[in-house]
């Protein structure tokens, strides 16, 4: 049996046991994946992709195809010349089964390109600075200090460092003997309205 799979905006025929070079996967060497954009199956044909197939494979190594020479030249005038060279980034798989149906209840890791960010794990993956601010204050169920004016991030940081979470905390520190930060009097204040 044969399928039609989609990766890497290509197309490719393959059976089982079929060794072949794709667009770069974001796998190692030895893991398993499985495409889940199969457009044929057999003799069933997909509208656009056969739901619940799979194209399950190994991957054998990252490689590099053969070096392409891409060379311009503008004889007129100016005669200006231009040469690049490129090695485009391959992964080499082993096709070990093919699903007609079922595919999604294998479990198997999903073939994503190394270049592409899919919805989900891109939800998930939280900019790193946005992680960092967050991650106290989610922690200990504590207000946003950013909402005073003139507290940025980094004064926020600062003060979750020096033991203030709350507004409340805040509008009972004094500004003058508080030495860990440079609590401005207007911070206070402002954290004594918010606190209400």
């Amino acid at each position: 049996m044969f399928a039609v799979l989609k990766t890497g905006g290509k197309q490719y025929k393959v059976q089982a046991g079929d060794v072949l070079r794709v667009e770069k996967l974001a796998a190692d060497a030895g893991e398993k994946v499985q495409f889940n954009e199969i457009l044929m199956v057999g003799s069933t044909i997909g509208a656009p992709f056969v739901a619940g197939a799979g194209v399950q494979a190994e991957v054998i190594d990252q490689i590099k195809g053969e070096k392409l020479i891409h060379y311009v030249k503008r004889r007129r005038k100016h005669s200006s010349q231009r040469t690049k060279g490129h090695r485009q980034q391959l992964t080499l798989l082993r096709i070990t089964d093919i699903l007609e149906a079922g595919a999604d209840a294998t479990g198997v890791k999903a073939a994503i390109g190394a270049g592409s960010v899919s919805a989900a794990p891109a939800a998930a993956a939280a900019p790193k600075k946005a992680a960092k601010a967050e991650a106290p204050a989610a922690a200990a169920g504590a207000d946003d200090l950013t909402a005073i004016n003139g507290v940025g991030p980094a004064a926020a940081k600062k003060l979750v460092e020096a033991g203030i979470t709350t507004f409340a905390q805040l509008a009972a520190v004094d500004a003058d003997a508080f030495d860990a930060v440079k609590v401005k009097p207007e911070w206070v204040e402002q954290a004594k309205e918010l606190a209400k």
